[in-house]
Formats: structure tokens, sequence, C-alpha cells
């Protein structure tokens, strides 16, 4: 049983566990925005609340783990992955694999919990999730493509909380897609060298760390833009205003962190502001819902 949860701590250490925060805040954000739409009516609302989180949390930890697994070659012939988990022998593919096969059973028992059309979704989610670990292989719109992935979650919080979808919310599906395409262009520079070499597809390597991190900037500009168009959908008040100032003030930190001839500080940027960043829109906007009703 020691041995047993000796492995479990070391794939939530591989597949960075705590970083659920990145896009849970968002998922949560558009489920506080459907209970605002139905007019804060939904029934059963704390369970609903839970089995989001359970469905995210589960979702993200199969696609991590089954992308530490289809990486693990690429991984260890890489000088800065090269320590990590499996091409390191810290732990074995079959655990892995084993953890990737229950976190997405639990995902798609979360799914059913959330109702019919959350639980005919789910298999596809889990492919989209899972395809994106293949497209680095031959797409530089692999950072978009995780974008997405990221992005989707608000919308199935949304499906979750009303069983239906409202195009309003894919305006927050689009700027959590921009923000993660952004900051993934940003940490990819750290391997512009290795993905020239073996023949991988990144924004970096087709453009160069400047150019890349120029292509970031206008990603990060249009997330800003979609937050605004969502603002204004969704007639929402000053706090959440407030939120995407926030949002901005830490986006324009984590640029001047990062520069073409220093990548020392990536990991702050890419670790550290983004988990700020996606703490502070959802205490501001789940503020401006909960303490401003009469702007519905």
């Amino acid at each position: 049983m020691a041995r047993f949860w000796k492995r479990l701590r070391l794939t939530l250490d591989m597949i960075k566990f705590e970083h659920s925060v990145f896009a849970l805040p968002f998922a949560l954000t558009g489920a506080l925005l459907a209970w605002r739409d139905s007019g804060f009516a939904i029934q059963g609302l704390g369970w609903r609340f839970l089995w989001i989180v359970v469905a995210m949390v589960a979702a993200r930890s199969a696609a991590m783990a089954f992308n530490r697994i289809l990486d693990a070659d690429i991984d260890a012939r890489n000088k800065r992955t090269a320590n990590r988990h499996l091409p390191a022998g810290l732990l074995s593919a079959r655990f892995a694999w084993g953890f990737t096969l229950i976190s997405s059973v639990v995902f798609l028992w979360a799914a059913r919990q959330l109702g019919f059309l959350c639980f005919v979704l789910a298999p596809f989610t889990l492919a989209l999730l899972f395809f994106y670990s293949f497209s680095k292989r031959f797409t530089l719109l692999s950072h978009l493509i995780l974008g997405f992935c990221l992005g989707i979650a608000p919308a199935a919080a949304w499906i979750a909380m009303r069983g239906l979808l409202d195009i309003r919310i894919l305006w927050l599906t689009a700027a959590v897609m921009f923000w993660t395409a952004g900051f993934d262009v940003i940490y990819a520079c750290q391997d512009f060298e290795f993905d020239r070499a073996e023949g991988l597809f990144s924004i970096p390597r087709r453009f160069g760390v400047s150019g890349a991190l120029q292509i970031a900037k206008l990603l990060h500009v249009a997330m800003v833009g979609c937050l605004i168009a969502l603002v204004v959908s969704f007639h929402l008040g000053p706090l959440a205003i407030a939120g995407i100032v926030a949002v901005i003030i830490l986006l324009v930190y984590e640029h001047g962190l990062v520069k073409p001839h220093d990548l020392s500080r990536v990991n702050a940027a890419f670790f550290t502001v983004n988990g700020y960043v996606s703490f502070l829109f959802f205490l501001f906007w789940a503020a401006d819902i909960l303490l401003h009703r009469h702007y519905l």
C-alpha cells in the first residue's frame, strides 16, 4: 500500500496536479454566469459545482498523464525534460496508463452526474484532450489546440448548469483559448533549439523566439478583447471590468519577465503569474455576479 501511495504521489507531481487551478476558475466563472442567467434559480447548485470541479480535475489529470506517456521518448531526448518521471524511470508507464484510465472513468462518471448532454459530449471531450498530445508533431497550431482544450471548460460548465449551450459563453471559451495559447508560446520558447532539431512544430520554431514573444502578446490582446465582449454580452458591472484591468496588469508584467535573449524567468511567468491571472479573474467576476444582481 505504501508503494501505491508513493506512485500516486509521483504521478500527481508528474502531471503538476496543483496547476488545475489554471483553468478551474474559468470553469467556475462559466458556472456562475449560467446560474446568474437562470435568475439564480438552479436546483442542486452545490452538487453541480462539486461535480463540475471533479469533472474538470479528472479530465485534466487524464490529459496530462496521457501527454506525459506519449511524450516520454521525446522528453528523454530533451535536456530540459530528461529528468521527468517517466524518462527518468521514477514511474512506470503501466502505472501512468492505469492513472489515465481511472481519471477518464471518473471524468465520465462526473459528466453523467451533470446531465445527459454532458455525458454524451464527454467522450468527444476526452478525444480532443488526447488529440492535443499528437498535435505538435504536425502543426504549429498546437498552442491554440491546447488553449481550446482549456477553453471548453467554461462552456462545459454552462451546459452542466443549464443543460444547453448559450453562444455568449463562447466569448469566455475564446478568451481562455487565447490566454492559454499565449503563455504556452512563451513556455515553448525554451525548446526552440530542441524543436528545430527534432522537427517538432511550434510557433517559436517557425518564427524564432523574438517573433514568438510578439505573437504571444497578440494572443493576450485577443484574450482581453474577448473578455470585454463577454462583459458587454452579459451586461456585467464595474467589478468585472476591474477584473479585466487586473488581468491586463498581470499580463503586462508577465511579458516583462521574458526577453528574447533571457528566458531564465519563463517559469515565473508561466506558473506564478498565470495562477494569479486565473485566481484574480475569478475573484472579481464572482464578486460582480454575486454582489450586483441588479445588472440582470
